[in-house]
């Protein structure tokens, strides 16, 4: 059976992290994602390289399933081949600062002009207002969104997250509105702009923030450990800002990743109590229902350190979860790489590369039962001129001179 997005053309004028972790999403669901280059390529290929004169982890991580041309839009044969190339494709992807791709002659409207059908997708770092034109990156979108200002403890300074939720996580939401409008130009028949703001994005992800930031307005927030309050929604470390209790416990032998986060449900309480060695508190009306438990949360998880501490994190999984108590260890980046399961499940697969090597990489997060994806190498720079270049009718002659004029 086929892929999902089977015939579907993506011309991806992406770069960084941000666009091409949406149109790798895509070229995994099997559209045909064409990524356009400058004639140096994408900054990425060169950012923080293992290896000399080798694509970087940093590009080929995010460009997996493409295919690569290159094409100087600053010159005047190169936007004639840009109009070309534009009436064959479905989807434009672009993450330029704001008004990079009119400059270059190519505004909304001149593109609905040479393709009415095309969906043009734009990241951008905030939306319309005083903030446009400001630059943005991943963590700078974290300042804005509200990641930073309720993420880290107590006392402590705002701090960034280690998921990119600036950037990939902009990347996924961009993939739902090119995917919804595709679905809608099934009934129109005209394309659309879809248009999504990094800022906009990390604070959809944030939306519980501003759910208790309304709360606030009638009280403290007792889920959270905070012993104060002001007008903001505080930073309170790993506490879980949901329904029930929960926090990262150490584990023997006390490493930095030596951790377990415990989720505390009322069902668990016996269970718990009587697993750390405290039996007595099942029944004891100081701690044996939520409430009671509230005030006291810190007390709480230090008498489940206290006793996790004396095992190492997979003996605590393994006692926890006899019991159903949910709870998950604290993978490094390390145990990640290496965990079987998840390279069973294929979201951890190794891929080849023609001048790195064999590499490691996330996976398709996605899985559709009729279509699977199979993760394949990013391409190298300008890979396929002669492949796309020749479906205009451009033979070897001209992209040799093509190549030789600094337009490829």
């Amino acid at each position: 059976m086929g892929k999902a997005l089977e015939g579907v053309r993506v011309l991806d004028m992406t770069h960084v992290q941000s666009g091409p972790s949406c149109t790798q999403i895509l070229a995994w669901l099997g559209a045909d994602v064409v990524k356009l280059e400058a004639v140096s390529g994408d900054i990425t290929r060169k950012q923080l390289r293992d290896l000399p004169d080798v694509d970087s982890l940093y590009f080929t991580m995010l460009n997996c399933n493409k295919r690569s041309i290159t094409l100087n839009m600053k010159s005047d044969r190169g936007k004639e081949l840009f109009t070309e190339l534009v009436g064959k494709f479905d989807i434009l992807a672009e993450n330029f600062g704001p008004g990079a791709v009119d400059r270059m002659g190519f505004s909304w409207e001149k593109l609905q002009e040479i393709n009415p059908r095309l969906i043009y997708a734009s990241i951008k770092g905030f939306g319309d207002g005083p903030y446009t034109h400001f630059k943005a990156y991943e963590v700078v979108a974290q300042a804005m969104g509200g990641s930073m200002s309720t993420t880290g403890m107590e006392d402590g300074p705002p701090l960034a997250t280690g998921s990119q939720i600036g950037d990939s996580g902009t990347g996924i939401h961009t993939v739902a509105g090119i995917l919804a409008a595709l679905f809608q130009r099934e009934r129109t028949g005209r394309g659309q702009r879809v248009t999504v703001a990094m800022q906009h994005a990390v604070l959809n992800l944030c939306r519980v923030k501003l759910r208790d930031q309304q709360r606030l307005a009638h009280g403290p927030l007792g889920e959270y450990p905070n012993r104060e309050f002001g007008d903001t929604v505080p930073r309170s470390g790993n506490a879980s800002g949901g329904g029930q209790p929960g926090w990262a416990v150490k584990c023997a032998p006390g490493g930095p990743n030596d951790y377990i986060y415990v989720i505390v449900q009322p069902v668990g309480w016996e269970p718990i109590a009587k697993l750390i060695g405290r039996p007595e508190l099942v029944d004891d009306p100081d701690w044996n229902t939520p409430e009671a438990r509230l005030s006291k949360l810190d007390k709480l998880f230090q008498m489940i350190e206290d006793w996790s501490i004396e095992h190492n994190k997979w003996e605590v999984l393994a006692k926890l979860n006899a019991h159903n108590i949910p709870c998950g260890p604290i993978l490094s980046t390390k145990e990640i790489i290496e965990d079987t399961s998840l390279a069973e499940n294929e979201i951890v697969v190794k891929v080849d590369h023609p001048e790195r090597g064999e590499f490691a990489t996330v996976g398709m997060p996605i899985k559709l039962s009729d279509s699977p994806a199979d993760v394949q190498r990013s391409p190298l720079l300008g890979e396929h001129n002669n492949d796309i270049y020749g479906e205009l009718g451009l033979g070897d002659a001209e992209l040799a001179e093509l190549k030789a004029n600094g337009v490829i």
